[in-house]
């Protein structure tokens, strides 16, 4: 076990994460065009502590709940929407190395900053092997792959006793695999989100765990298990930990747009001054409160997983499905906002010198993410709201 350090304190680390967004957007571009964050990045990331806030106590970590990292990727976002992005999808595998027993969160925690990335998505075959499985398959959307330390994996290995196969999750280091450099793409190009590929990779068993044992929070470690933070069920957790970057973005958004406002004219009408012209006080009212219905949806999704982490009370159908409603809420709001504020833009926005357009293009593409668009996610809420079963495990 690593030896305890001295960790800031939740607001302490959300000023430091707002003290990097001025590194965030110096090194946004540089992410863009080489498809992966700048080093400078993930260097100011580790400083402020964002790596380590779903990182236990014991192993020196923050143990935050989920309001903290809400508030943390809001000010991330503000920066760079694929920094942020990346940030928060790295808290998701972390929390679920929690899941493992100790042994295994020693291993992953000794590294300093260790940063975990992952999947939910089954992408590969595993084979039971004297001591473990033998893994071979392929996984996309590995967003901040370049950068990290292990892989949360998912894969099918054969059931017990002849039985169905089933899926499980294993921890693998990026040594162990192969990336793919296939990360060409309109939105949160910066996020680095290749895929990777495991060829005959063995891994212990000790480093395995049943999904379903991890999507219902039932860790396989007692510190773990009796921790507010670890207690909770999957979805929600991950729900929880990347919404905030998108209220992020939409601040971001409007703050480029009023840096750009002053001496900007409509071109070929009378109005000298943008800022003067009613349309644009109408439309930077909408986008605010849009910006404001986004936080507000990601402060009640974290809000519910924090209470129920707290309280150890059973989840209800409609609680899970309303997490994935205010995801999905915050999603379309911040999308809706940026979109308001892009319009109003004017012709040179659309130089990729311009910080609006990438904020729109990485909001854009978080709404198409299977588990964050809103029109599923609305669907999903519906269901159980008219008394029917949901049409997907992720709930």
């Amino acid at each position: 076990m690593t030896m305890r350090t001295t960790v800031p304190g939740t607001d302490e680390v959300v000023r430091r994460a707002a003290d990097t967004v001025p590194v965030l957007r110096q090194h946004a571009a540089w992410g863009e065009e080489n498809r992966r964050l700048h080093g400078e990045v993930i260097d100011a990331l580790a400083e402020s502590g964002v790596f380590r806030l779903r990182v236990p106590e014991r192993f020196g970590g923050r143990e935050a709940n989920c309001e903290s990292l809400v508030r943390v990727a809001t000010e991330l976002g503000r920066g760079d929407g694929a920094a942020a992005w990346t940030a928060s999808v790295y808290w998701i595998p972390t929390w679920m190395v929690c899941q493992f027993p100790d042994e295994v969160q020693e291993e992953v925690f000794s590294t300093p900053d260790v940063r975990v990335c992952g999947t939910l998505s089954p992408g590969g075959t595993g084979v039971p092997v004297d001591g473990g499985i033998r893994v071979n398959g392929r996984w996309g959307f590995i967003s901040g792959a370049p950068h990290a330390h292990w892989q949360e994996i998912i894969v099918v290995v054969p059931g017990a006793d002849g039985g169905e196969p089933e899926p499980v999750v294993a921890l693998v280091p990026m040594s162990d695999l192969r990336i793919v450099d296939d990360w060409h793409t309109s939105g949160l190009r910066g996020s680095g989100s290749v895929a990777t590929v495991a060829e005959d990779v063995f891994v212990p068993q000790v480093r395995v765990l049943p999904l379903g044992h991890v999507m219902s929070g039932r860790s396989a470690s007692a510190a773990s298990a009796g921790s507010a933070a670890y207690r909770v069920p999957l979805l929600p957790v991950a729900a929880a930990s990347s919404v905030g970057c998108t209220a992020g973005m939409a601040l971001g958004a409007r703050e480029a747009f009023l840096e750009r406002l002053p001496g900007r004219k409509i071109t070929y009408t009378s109005y000298e001054q943008q800022s003067e012209a009613p349309l644009t006080h109408v439309r930077v009212a909408e986008a605010a409160t849009l910006a404001d219905a986004a936080g507000f949806h990601a402060l009640r999704l974290a809000g519910t997983v924090d209470a129920k982490g707290l309280d150890g009370s059973a989840w209800s159908l409609e609680e899970r499905a309303r997490c994935r409603a205010d995801l999905g809420a915050a999603c379309r709001s911040a999308r809706e906002a940026v979109d308001l504020l892009a319009s109003a833009s004017g012709g040179s926005s659309v130089y990729s010198t311009v910080p609006i357009q990438r904020f729109r293009r990485d909001l854009h593409a978080v709404n198409l993410h299977a588990l964050m668009n809103p029109d599923t996610n609305n669907e999903l809420y519906g269901r159980v709201l008219c008394g029917l079963e949901p049409n997907t495990l992720y709930v």
